[in-house]
């Protein structure tokens, strides 16, 4: 083999990065099944099928269906992490955080099959009465805390009014955010760009320092 031929050769992947990429392709399948089928379209025989693998190994990956849920609410936490990650929040103020993140969140919902699957399934395991109701009420509770720490730092700049109960505005934000999801998830004809520009403005007003 020549040198020429040789840096062409693609470094060999390691065990823990096939492992990594096994299990995205597991996980990305599975937010597809969700969002075009339906909570009950996730067997691990359509997930595996789908992303190429087994059925054994996504049965081994994630245990059981519940297992396999847990993994994408982290999953889409992630997500929603690096969408936050890239705007410089440090720049702006606590109002303009809480403007940002409610920003992204609906520009990005029509495309983001991760965000789909996790509000279909959140209704599926809601209907069901299913024990996931407590894991997708912890991830509930990190979005009421993130809120709550910018609305704290919009207080603490003066952007943020401080005559409002921090938690309740928090929880009134989230709220609203899975009122828009699931009236889009019921019609999607729904126009989200609209409803998107009244939502900051409405929010705007109502979170804003009142001028004395």
């Amino acid at each position: 083999m020549t040198l020429e031929t040789e840096k062409h050769v693609p470094p060999r992947r390691t065990q823990a990065e096939r492992r990594a990429q096994s299990d995205q392709s597991l996980l990305l399948a599975a937010a597809e099944l969700i969002a075009e089928e339906g909570f009950q379209a996730a067997t691990f025989e359509k997930v595996g099928a789908r992303a190429g693998y087994s059925r054994g190994l996504a049965s081994q990956r994630f245990g059981s269906k519940d297992g396999l849920i847990e993994a994408l609410i982290n999953e889409l936490h992630e997500r929603s992490d690096e969408l936050g990650a890239a705007a410089d929040v440090e720049a702006v103020s606590g109002l303009e955080e809480i403007l940002g993140s409610v920003d992204t969140f609906l520009r990005n919902f029509e495309t983001e099959i991760a965000l789909k699957a996790y509000f279909v399934a959140m209704a599926g395991t809601v209907a069901t009465l299913s024990r996931l109701r407590a894991a997708f009420a912890a991830s509930h509770m990190k979005a009421k805390l993130r809120f709550m720490e910018q609305i704290a730092r919009g207080q603490a700049d003066g952007t943020v009014s401080r005559d409002l109960d921090a938690e309740a505005a928090a929880l009134m934000i989230g709220s609203l955010l899975l009122g828009v999801s699931t009236q889009w998830l019921i019609d999607p004809t729904t126009d989200l760009d609209r409803i998107r520009r009244t939502t900051l403005d409405t929010l705007r007003r109502s979170l804003a320092t009142t001028p004395r």
